[in-house]
């Protein structure tokens, strides 16, 4: 299997092996009319190159650029692989973008086609098509209403999967013997923490770099099933899923069924019994508070046995053994671990997080629970994962595991992580002065700070650019602190400054159904803006503040606190798609607030 991926010229032609390989065995799933319907390897075969020979029919040629804005489905899967079929260049585009952003994506990428899955989705994109004049062609999945435009003309999805299935693969074969693991196969456009999106030029070999690397540890230390079956929830806009989520499964033949949202993810967890899942490290901090909530509501036995098991996985992440641990591990194993393994369908064997930091509290909590979670390292910039935790390497919560196969790893003298190999990107599009700036001798310059343990395991301590540097010249990890913050129930969000500052300061989201909970507990009416000013509610946050300090060093501690007016949210650009907050967006709307806390 992994020869095969090596061996690879392009995905497509990986893609194309494991469909004839798998015939008519199930391949994508999703919920239509309330019921799980799949799509077969041969069946997503035919319309991906019949999907190219239309898009070819249209004039597209070689290079030309294909915007892509839908939700995860099986048609994202398909309109991908035909796009780069027909030799073109997949543009992913977020479903929360604007259509100021819509407008940058389009006019910075020259895409002369764009398919969008929605009405919804295509009123802020529409506008935007028009404005920039690039774009000759628009293709909607489901029915778009009417527009009057000009030079753009409207082809339906099931026109464009509907043609001769021979002919256009024998077409798509000939084509794809001119496509080799340098040319760029898709542009992502990084989710902008700090300013506009940048389009980073993957290529072939860049993903299939890193598909040979994960399915490594997939078949090494998992093993690989029959029907291993993927569930796919983070955006596949994202650098992270679209490698992780679409192309690992499709290199290992496995199955990707898509979820249908976050309020009926866990409901899709317990239908579809995934065998792997790839996860951003809040969605885990969301499972936990969810689980702990639960089990202490029940309170007695099931309290008692969870913080047991809570106790054992601490002593053994510290490598400390106790005497009985043996016998205990027994007991959770049988009283405890089915019941929480059963709401993630009973069959999963690993949940991978990554995307940002993970509290190595979240990852023992899961451990304790009997749930193995690997949290790995990557960015857009390299394929995007760079490294992962594995079993057989020795899990350690505090890194990110060891790098994977063909990735070269060193540490600068600055403490900055630098990576070498065939997942580095060939650059930003049309951005050479920011290229030369991150690859420099081959290496990127990966702007995270940290190191190599014994082991060759990296354990990274913040970004290079959001290390805060006090006035003393004391180097603090803010991800670190808020981190911590956010594991206490009362706190939903955070974010700490304190850069040529005497100390640390933070803006605190409180968690709302605490809040709820709050409010009931001491008879108050669940306003929010009310219930902030309320000094003993203050107390209370301060307090969860005052808990974390006491794990903190002195430079870290969090002196002062003011509460945010409302969550950090996409909508209002606080947080990426990818679930990290903005701090520059963040700082625009709460600066001066911060700023007065130095001043009380």
């Amino acid at each position: 299997m992994l020869d095969d991926i090596d061996a690879a010229n392009n995905l497509v032609e990986l893609f194309l092996k494991r469909a004839d390989e798998n015939g008519d065995k199930p391949f994508l799933g999703a919920k239509r009319q309330g019921s799980w319907q799949t799509i077969s390897w041969r069946e997503a075969a035919d319309q991906v190159c019949v999907l190219a020979e239309s898009l070819r029919g249209l004039g597209l040629v070689d290079g030309d650029r294909v915007a892509l804005v839908s939700e995860n489905r099986p048609e994202w899967c398909i309109a991908d692989l035909g796009i780069m079929a027909a030799g073109c260049i997949t543009v992913p585009a977020y479903t929360t973008n604007t259509e100021r952003d819509h407008q940058h994506i389009l006019d910075n990428s020259g895409a002369k086609a764009v398919i969008v899955s929605t009405d919804k989705l295509a009123k802020p994109l529409i506008p935007a098509i028009f404005r920039t004049g690039i774009a000759n062609h628009i293709i909607p999945i489901d029915e778009v209403r009417g527009y009057q435009g000009g030079n753009l003309a409207c082809h339906g999805w099931s026109q464009m999967i509907s043609g001769d299935a021979a002919a256009a693969r024998s077409a798509v074969d000939a084509r794809l013997k001119g496509i080799g693991r340098g040319d760029t196969a898709c542009i992502i456009y990084t989710s902008g923490t700090g300013g506009a999106p940048r389009g980073v030029l993957q290529h072939h070999g860049a993903i299939l770099c890193n598909v040979a690397g994960a399915g490594e540890i997939l078949v090494e230390d998992f093993g690989i099933a029959e029907d291993e079956r993927f569930l796919s929830f983070l955006p596949l806009s994202h650098a992270y899923e679209h490698t992780g989520g679409q192309y690992l499964p499709i290199a290992v033949g496995a199955q990707i069924y898509y979820a249908e949202g976050l309020e009926k993810l866990a409901a899709n967890i317990e239908e579809t019994r995934p065998t792997i899942m790839v996860v951003v490290p809040r969605l885990f901090e969301v499972l936990r508070t969810r689980i702990m909530k639960q089990v202490t509501k029940q309170g007695g036995a099931a309290q008692r046995l969870m913080e047991g098991a809570l106790a054992l996985g601490q002593r053994r992440a510290d490598g400390r053994r106790k005497l009985g641990d043996g016998a205990r591990n027994v007991v959770y194993e049988k009283l405890l671990r089915p019941k929480i393994r059963q709401r993630f369908g009973g069959r999963l064997k690993a949940m991978v997080s990554g995307g940002a930091p993970l509290n190595p509290e979240v990852g023992v909590f899961f451990d304790s629970m009997g749930l193995t979670l690997l949290q790995g390292y990557g960015q857009t910039e390299a394929g995007p994962v760079i490294s992962c935790n594995r079993p057989r390497a020795g899990i350690a919560m505090e890194s990110v595991g060891p790098p994977m196969r063909g990735v070269d790893v060193r540490i600068a003298e600055d403490g900055e992580i630098l990576v070498r190999g065939e997942l580095v990107m060939h650059g930003y599009w049309h951005n050479d002065a920011e290229t030369e700036r991150t690859i420099r001798d081959g290496w990127l310059h990966t702007g995270d700070i940290g190191h190599l343990d014994a082991k060759g395991r990296i354990v990274i301590t913040d970004r290079k650019k959001d290390m805060i540097v006090n006035d003393k010249g004391d180097n603090v990890a803010p991800q670190k602190v808020e981190g911590m913050l956010t594991l206490q129930p009362e706190i939903g969000q955070a974010m700490v400054v304190g850069d040529k500052r005497p100390y640390i300061v933070g803006l605190i989201v409180p968690d709302a159904e605490w809040m709820l909970e709050w409010c009931q507990a001491q008879n108050k009416k669940f306003d929010c803006k009310q219930v902030a000013d309320l000094p003993e509610f203050k107390a209370a946050i301060r307090a969860a503040v005052d808990r974390v300090n006491r794990d903190l060093s002195v430079v870290e501690k969090v002196r002062q606190i003011v509460l945010a007016d409302e969550p950090f949210t996409i909508e209002n650009e606080e947080m990426t798609p990818s679930m990290k907050i903005r701090r520059h967006k963040i700082k625009e709307r709460y600066g001066e607030r911060l700023d007065a806390l130095y001043r009380g």
